[in-house]
């Protein structure tokens, strides 16, 4: 089923002097095994899945390293992994989604930052911030901020990245600070080349272990010595860091050495900004800056020595810090204070305060600055429309308003019927209070469905409706994801809801993976034999509820929408007070897919009969009602003219994206609306019966003055039979 990592793995062994080519979070995949790092852990999520699923697969170069590898069930779990490095000089890095999985470390991270490190600790987040992100729009600069973690947040140029990983370890053990690497997705999936070095065996690991660390209460997170660990941060740590980083010189002075005005970025948005600048000639696509740029690959620490030196004698300087508050601005504000600089400050007066710093909004906040300081601002391509003014003239080009286009479930997904069955059972009973959660389940918030009144957190959702029973007329119901359900629902939601006897339903979706992503093993997940470095075993959902105490379960089929609006109102109609738990079942189809076109493909290669079903619509007996999509909304599932001039309204039809899983029949006659929906089974490599059947079924057709479905056709050609859908 997996996706295959093979290439990748192979540039993870390239030695000294060989060239490595593909993405910055592959980059930084191969830096740390270049780095040493004995252990490595994280909870999967874009844009630094990879990461993880690469080193899932490449147990064999990790076990020749002694690297330990753990696919940890939450961000907690990782961040508590580093606890190693306080207690021994050893390196250790983990991984996580952005600010939300920042938040979920959170406790571990402040009981870390602490007492400080010994061994380099290196964090790796992936920053999904901006107009393509899936999360809060916050970010970790906070964290670094409050708990005296060094931020790195490289250029997006690979050896940039190659050296800040190395050089996170190097600061977190020259500082005793754990270290924070951010990276946004242009920098996760920036494409790139950079000289690789060897890869190191860690000094200490499970290969070549050691003897326990001696005991010292002082490495504690725990009163008294809390209190001295808070002024050896400031009174040491970060002095330490600052040394270093100017030492090795992390951040990059580029351009001209003089000039009246100059700009201070943040490095992960430089190349956007060099490109914006390469407009207007005052750069060029290799960075050869003709204005004075100070480059943060770390944003914390600031250095105030090199801020101010770079700042002395400039009329202006331009802060480009993406998001809010203006961390990076009021910071540098106050060193150009405190040396007495005379130079205007300008950042976000001239840039947006939240958002993300696109090409377009880069260019119009440097015309600004620029255009203060004298300097015209003359791009080839002119200043860029708002995206407003840019919407409404793609409009009066089209000549009609542009359609909506919300995300939705995969083709065949097994969560959409789970929902068209509580549409149903809504609209035969009246609305009920959904608390929505993370994952894919949460497409069910758009159309058709459009259920959901919360999202909280991951896991979150039973938890987020233990309030509102009894305050509305029907229990409330929660939808949480088998990923969900591991990584924090057992605990904050089942098991607080048996305690404190909540009376609510809870639908757990069981697809077989952490699918939003990257479709990862979770603990839920069953053995495959092709599945080669995966950690599932197969742990039952049932059992899980039943050990916390959960009674009323049920296990249902997803696609079988008359069981689970069956199971759905007994839910809700039973008169014992307490949790009822809804386990729907199926596996993610995206990951079906993967695993049987492979071997359909090969078995049909290798003649062998191979049944493929789909469904269709008879246009003759559809009569444009378009229940089934309101219902569905698979993506196979569309309208097309009927071809009857008689029938003036489109039909449903079925193209030939449709993998076969029967949704848009079965919700046809659950919701008793349409006989129109049937199933053609494609054969591949007929039989001779097949083919006899085949002959039959067309003469009668003729017969009845009907169209053939198939005809005679060799070997390698599908004949097809219709079956009516069940």
């Amino acid at each position: 089923m997996e996706v295959s990592f093979r290439d990748e793995i192979a540039n993870l062994r390239l030695g000294k002097g060989e060239v490595f080519r593909g993405e910055g979070i592959l980059a930084v995949t191969k830096a740390l095994l270049q780095s040493g790092v004995s252990y490595v852990g994280g909870y999967q999520g874009a844009p630094v899945s990879h990461l993880m699923d690469v080193l899932v697969q490449a147990g064999d170069l990790l076990e020749e390293l002694g690297v330990h590898l753990q696919t940890c069930t939450g961000e907690a779990a990782a961040a508590a992994m580093l606890g190693a490095s306080v207690a021994y000089p050893m390196r250790g890095a983990v991984t996580w989604k952005a600010i939300v999985g920042t938040n979920v470390a959170a406790d571990a991270l402040s009981n870390l930052a602490s007492p400080g490190v010994i061994g380099g600790a290196l964090i790796v987040v992936g920053e999904d911030y901006g107009e393509g992100a899936s999360v809060a729009q916050e970010r970790s600069h906070a964290f670094a901020l409050k708990s005296g973690l060094v931020l790195l947040d490289p250029r997006p140029d690979l050896p940039t990245i190659v050296r800040m990983v190395e050089e996170g370890f190097a600061i977190s053990e020259a500082s005793g600070m754990p270290a924070m690497l951010e990276l946004r997705i242009r920098a996760c999936h920036v494409f790139g080349s950079f000289v690789a070095k060897d890869n190191v065996k860690p000094a200490l690991s499970y290969k070549n272990p050691g003897q326990p660390a001696r005991f010292d209460y002082g490495r504690l997170a725990h009163p008294p010595v809390t209190f001295t660990q808070e002024a050896d941060k400031v009174a040491r740590r970060i002095p330490a860091a600052i040394r270093h980083l100017l030492d090795h010189r992390l951040n990059e002075v580029l351009g001209p050495a003089e000039g009246d005005v100059g700009i201070i970025v943040q490095g992960g948005l430089f190349n956007a900004l060099n490109a914006e600048l390469a407009e207007a000639g005052l750069s060029d696509v290799f960075g050869r800056l003709r204005i004075p740029v100070l480059v943060l690959n770390v944003t914390h620490p600031l250095a105030p020595e090199q801020i101010a030196g770079f700042a002395s004698g400039k009329r202006g300087v331009l802060v480009v810090e993406e998001g809010a508050p203006d961390y990076l601005e009021q910071a540098i504000g106050q060193i150009l204070r405190r040396a007495d600089l005379n130079v205007a400050l300008h950042g976000k007066d001239v840039l947006p305060m939240a958002g993300e710093y696109t090409p377009p909004v880069l260019a119009a906040g440097l015309a600004q600055f620029l255009e203060r300081y004298g300097r015209r601002w003359i791009a080839a391509r002119g200043l860029p429309e708002p995206a407003a003014q840019a919407r409404r003239a793609a409009q009066a080009a089209l000549g009609a308003a542009l359609p909506a286009r919300p995300p939705g479930f995969c083709t065949g997904c097994p969560e959409r019927p789970v929902f068209s069955a509580m549409k149903l059972v809504q609209q035969q009973s009246g609305p009920l209070h959904v608390s929505a959660d993370i994952g894919c389940h949460a497409f069910a918030t758009f159309a058709p469905f459009n259920q959901g009144h919360t999202i909280l957190g991951y896991g979150m959702s039973l938890a987020s409706a233990a309030a509102v029973a009894g305050t509305v007329p029907r229990r409330p119901v929660a939808v949480m994801g088998d990923g969900g359900f591991w990584h924090n629902g057992l605990s904050t939601g089942v098991a607080s809801a048996v305690f404190n006897r909540d009376d609510a339903v809870l639908l757990v979706l069981d697809n077989g993976y952490s699918s939003a992503t990257g479709v990862q093993d979770i603990p839920s997940s069953r053995p495959r034999p092709e599945n080669d470095g995966g950690r599932g075993k197969g742990v039952a959902i049932e059992g899980a509820l039943k050990g916390v105490g959960a009674t009323w379960v049920r296990t249902v089929e997803s696609y079988r929408v008359k069981e689970m609006m069956r199971a759905l109102r007994d839910a809700l109609a039973d008169p014992v007070k307490g949790l009822k738990v809804i386990v729907a079942r199926g596996e993610c189809m995206l990951a079906r897919q993967r695993r049987l076109r492979p071997a359909q493909a090969k078995a049909i290669a290798a003649g062998e009969r191979v049944v493929q079903s789909r469904f269709g619509v008879d246009p003759d007996v559809c009569t444009g009602d378009h229940a089934c999509i309101r219902l569905n909304g698979c993506p196979s599932l569309t309208l097309k003219p009927s071809g009857d001039v008689l029938k003036d309204t489109p039909v449903a039809h079925v193209n030939n994206d449709c993998v076969g899983c029967g949704l848009c029949g079965e919700v046809a006659h659950a919701a008793q609306l349409c006989p129109s929906f049937y199933r053609l089974d494609v054969i591949r490599n007929p039989t001779a019966w097949d083919r006899f059947r085949a002959r039959v079924g067309d003469a009668l057709l003729r017969l009845f003055g009907g169209r053939p479905l198939s005809l005679p056709a060799p070997a390698a050609e599908p004949a097809a039979r219709p079956v009516p859908a069940e």
